[in-house]
Order: structure tokens, then C-alpha cells, then sequence
């Protein structure tokens, strides 16, 4: 999944600092240009990979069929008033054998 979520990221412009995959969400660490609106990124990330995950893997395209993948929220928040070092620790406690990073 964190390809796709990549692809999407060198569309839009959008850099990964950071981020988790845990089994149930996933927290991402990102810069998002100011032409780039969040709800866009997300839609699109969403989009795309859920697409992509229910065409690799018949069990869960069944299971979902006409319902959402994703649930249909998100949390964002800007980094402003916290340092990048903080969100970067809150990452690594987050981070399992699934994590992600721009380098990975």
C-alpha cells in the first residue's frame, strides 16, 4: 500500500516525513503544498488504494462490495505547535514491522 500511497503523494506534490501503517489506520507525517488541499490528498490516497487493494485480493473485494474500504473521516492538524521532533517520536511508537518511510 505505501506504493500507492507514494504514487499519489509525486502527483500531487505532496512529501512523506514520516509515517505508521498499524492494522487498523494509518498515520502519516506529510508537507502538502499550499496549492494542495488535505481533503484532496486524502481522497485521492484513499481512492486509489482501495481500488488497488480490492482488485489484489478477491476476498476483500467481496467482503466490501458496495460499501466504503476506508471509513469516510480523517484527522489532520498542522504541526505549528509542536516540533517536528515530537511527531517524529509519536510516529515511532506507531511504527510496527508494517511501518513506512519516505525511504522505504
Amino acid at each position: 500500500m505505501d506504493t500507492i500511497i507514494k504514487q499519489v503523494c509525486d502527483e500531487m506534490g505532496v512529501t512523506i516525513v514520516n509515517g505508521a501503517l498499524s492494522r487498523d489506520h494509518v498515520h502519516m507525517f506529510v508537507e502538502i503544498p499550499p496549492h494542495v488541499s488535505v481533503s484532496d490528498f486524502v481522497r485521492r490516497a484513499k481512492g486509489r488504494s482501495s481500488r488497488k487493494i480490492q482488485q489484489e485480493f478477491e476476498h476483500i473485494r467481496k467482503r466490501y462490495w458496495g460499501q466504503r474500504f476506508w471509513q469516510r473521516g480523517y484527522f489532520s492538524t498542522t504541526s505549528g505547535n509542536i516540533t517536528d521532533d515530537i511527531i517524529m517520536r509519536y510516529l515511532d511508537r506507531h511504527t510496527h514491522k508494517e511501518g513506512f518511510s519516505p525511504s522505504a
